[in-house]
Order: structure tokens, then C-alpha cells, then sequence
């Protein structure tokens, strides 16, 4: 599936015909169509919603939820479950504070995985350790895939959360979610997904994974920084207690008490980031008029022709399973060269790639690596440009040929 003609829609990527964008598994380059809906906002509707009586905030409020609405579609989902938050990050915090800080108990058990991103981790460990529970994690085959035989023995009667990416950031595998989440609410235990990564480049039917939460981030998606979702089923949301406490998610305030409005509306309090929100659901629309299944199959073309290039370059490993459970998104060494090193020596060259632990620090260490380079792919990349990249590897192969 060739999508290059969608080129033009990016200023960035129209206007830098030097530069090899290969790093949108970090952040996406954006339409025109998302950036002139933040400047029409700010022109046209800026005003606060939910609050005034004025018709400017009237028409704020609608566009914001009819934002909402878009996001809605976009997961198969129904509007009253979509939450906007910053990001994926601040998505997995509401649920394991607002969810986790409430139901945990002293003994019960946490399950992750070897893959995950930090944002998957990091606020069970923080509230694990406030409530004397244990944060356990399925392993990794030594393909990148994760042992599902190991499942069955690590869900147990303790189980009370199974938080999982649905595609690795690092990786790029993509997990069996719907198998996973059927055996986990067989053990009793709440579902919750990671899909920073997924919801960019796969369809996304969150009643069809079977979770019980869905998180994504909006700049990964063709979106403005500081907007996302936390997509969450409607009776595990009504049970929840909010996340923070202030304007905008409350019912009634006294002095003494205070009672809370219905989901959604309990877990955006103060004033929501409206405008990017907005453009959200303008790159929501755009990427469902484009369809998810062709920009999987773009990524997925991409995929492949990039790893039989990569091939071709003397002392690169690729790191990743081979197979259709995989994404657009490459980890790779090249001989000794650190990645840092090796990610600078290719912006010489303009092609831009991730360099670090990838917020996966845990994967790397299962890698036995304190670093990968990364290249991954998106709907405006070309086979141009893996060649150009391949070609870049090459040159700083033969440059450094004695030294690796």
C-alpha cells in the first residue's frame, strides 16, 4: 500500500526534502488540516467550556465534545467512555491511582510484561508499594514475542491487574491482547492496555480486545502534544473515585463533603486542554478517512522492504520477531558503534532516529543492552527513504569498519 501521494499533507515533511523522518513512534509529523484547527480554535471559538451561558462557549463546548464523539468512532467506542488526558502516560496513572490506590490490597499481584514502557510500569510500582502489593511480569521469548506459556502460571487467585502494551515501542511486537485479556478476566483480573502505539497504526476495536481500559496518546497519532484518551468500560468507570479533585468533576461542594459528576466529566478536572483536543479529533478523522488497515499495510510494507535492505549493511543487528505480529518500528546496533553515536553519525546524514533505552529499560536489560538506535515508520515514509537510510548505514559502516 503506497500512501506517499499524502505527502504534501505535511508542511514539515513537504517543506524538508533533506530530511528522513524516522522517528514517529516518538512523536508523529502533523497534518495541515490538525495545525489550522488549533490556529481556527484560537481565532474562532476560544472560550472555556462546560462553564459560560454565552453562545462562544456554547460553540467551544460542542466542538470539544464532538471532539470526543470523533474518538469515540475512532475505538469503536461510546462517548461517555472516552476520558481526555495529556497522554498515555497520565492515562495509566489515572487508572492505577483512581482503580488501583482503591481496590489493591496487601498480597495481591500486578501482571506486566518484559516490554513494557515505563509508563506501564512505574505507576504500578508506585502504587504496589503504597498498598503492599507485587508487580510481576510475563517474559519474553528470545524472538521478542511474549511466553504465553508462562501465563497460565502466572495468573493466579492474586491476580488483580493484567496491564500490558499492545504493541512494543521498542519491538514493535504486537500482542495477542484479546487472548491475553480473555484468560485474565477468567482469573478475576482488570485489563488494562497500553496503545501508544497501536492506535496510530492498527484498527482498534477496544470492545473486541476485551480490556477494561485503553490508553493512547495523541501526538502519535497525527495529533497536537498535550491531548490523548483513556478509553475505559463504562461500569468499571461509575466505580471509580476521581483522579484529581477541583473544578469541573465535581456534583455538589460543601465546606466538609463533596460528590462527583458521571464519568467522563469525574476525571478532567479544571480546565481541559480544549483546543488540542479538538485537533485530536480533526487527526482522528483524518486517519479514518484514510482507513487503518491501509496504513497498516503501508507500515507493514515498509517493514519488510526496510528489513531485507538491512540486510545488506555488514555488523547490523536487528532486534524483533519476524512475522505478521509485528509493527513499523525497528531497534537496531551496528558492531560496537553506541547508539547515541550511531544516531548522530545518521542525523549527518538527515535521517532522524531514536536513540536510548526507549523508556524500556527492563527490555534492554532482557536484551542485554543499554541502548538501541530506532527507526520506525509512519504513512508518510517512502521506500526512498529506506533506501536513503540503508545507504546512510552503509557509508557509516565502511567509515568505521576498522573500528567495530
Amino acid at each position: 500500500m503506497d500512501l506517499s501521494t499524502l505527502r504534501v499533507d505535511f508542511p514539515l515533511i513537504a517543506g524538508r526534502p533533506d530530511l528522513v523522518y524516522l522517528d514517529s513512534a516518538a512523536t508523529s509529523q502533523k497534518p495541515r488540516r490538525v495545525i489550522e484547527s488549533l490556529k481556527r480554535f484560537y481565532e474562532t471559538l476560544n472560550a472555556n467550556v462546560h462553564r459560560g451561558a454565552y453562545r462562544l462557549s456554547a460553540e467551544a463546548t460542542e466542538a470539544y465534545e464532538e471532539a470526543r464523539k470523533r474518538l469515540a468512532r475512532f475505538l469503536n467506542a461510546n462517548p461517555q467512555e472516552i476520558v481526555f488526558v495529556r497522554n498515555t502516560t497520565e492515562a495509566m496513572n489515572l487508572v492505577a491511582y483512581a482503580w488501583g490506590l482503591r481496590h489493591l490490597r496487601e498480597g495481591d499481584e500486578v501482571l506486566v510484561t518484559e516490554m513494557e514502557h515505563h509508563a506501564g510500569l512505574v505507576p504500578w510500582h508506585l502504587v504496589a508499594g503504597l498498598k503492599g502489593a507485587k508487580v510481576k511480569a510475563i517474559p519474553l521469548t528470545e524472538e521478542g514475542r511474549l511466553d504465553l506459556s508462562a501465563l497460565d502460571r502466572l495468573l493466579t487467585e492474586r491476580t488483580r491487574v493484567v496491564s500490558l502494551v499492545h504493541m512494543s515501542n521498542v519491538l514493535g511486537t504486537i500482542n495477542p491482547v484479546a487472548e491475553i485479556a480473555r484468560k485474565a478476566k477468567e482469573a478475576g483480573a482488570l485489563v488494562v492496555v497500553d496503545g501508544a502505539q497501536s492506535a496510530p497504526h492498527l484498527p482498534v476495536d477496544v470492545k473486541a480486545l476485551g480490556a477494561d481500559f485503553f490508553a493512547l496518546s495523541g501526538h502519535k497519532m497525527l495529533g497536537p502534544t498535550g491531548a490523548g484518551v483513556l478509553w475505559g468500560r463504562y461500569p468499571v468507570l461509575e466505580e471509580m473515585g476521581p483522579f484529581l479533585g477541583g473544578g469541573e468533576m465535581i456534583r455538589e461542594v460543601h465546606v466538609d463533603r463533596s460528590t462527583y459528576a458521571p464519568p467522563p466529566q469525574r476525571f478532567e478536572a479544571g480546565t481541559p486542554p480544549i483546543a488540542e483536543a479538538i485537533a485530536l479529533g480533526e487527526a482522528a478523522c483524518y486517519l479514518m478517512e484514510v482507513g487503518m488497515e491501509k496504513v497498516f499495510a503501508h507500515d507493514r510494507a515498509l517493514l519488510a522492504y526496510a528489513l531485507k535492505r538491512l540486510e545488506e549493511v555488514p555488523r547490523l543487528r536487528v532486534y524483533g520477531p519476524r512475522g505478521e505480529d509485528r509493527g513499523g518500528v525497528i531497534p537496531f546496533t551496528l558492531g560496537r558503534l553506541h547508539a547515541h553515536d550511531l544516531a548522530t553519525f545518521l542525523d549527518q546524514e538527515g535521517i532522524a532516529v531514536r536513540a536510548g533505552h526507549h523508556c524500556a529499560q527492563p527490555l534492554h536489560r532482557k536484551l542485554g543492552l543499554a541502548a538501541t538506535a530506532r527507526a520506525s515508520f509512519y504513512l508518510y515514509n517512502t521506500k526512498e527513504e529506506v533506501d536513503r537510510f540503508v545507504e546512510a548505514l552503509l557509508r557509516i559502516e565502511a567509515k568505521y569498519r576498522a573500528w567495530l
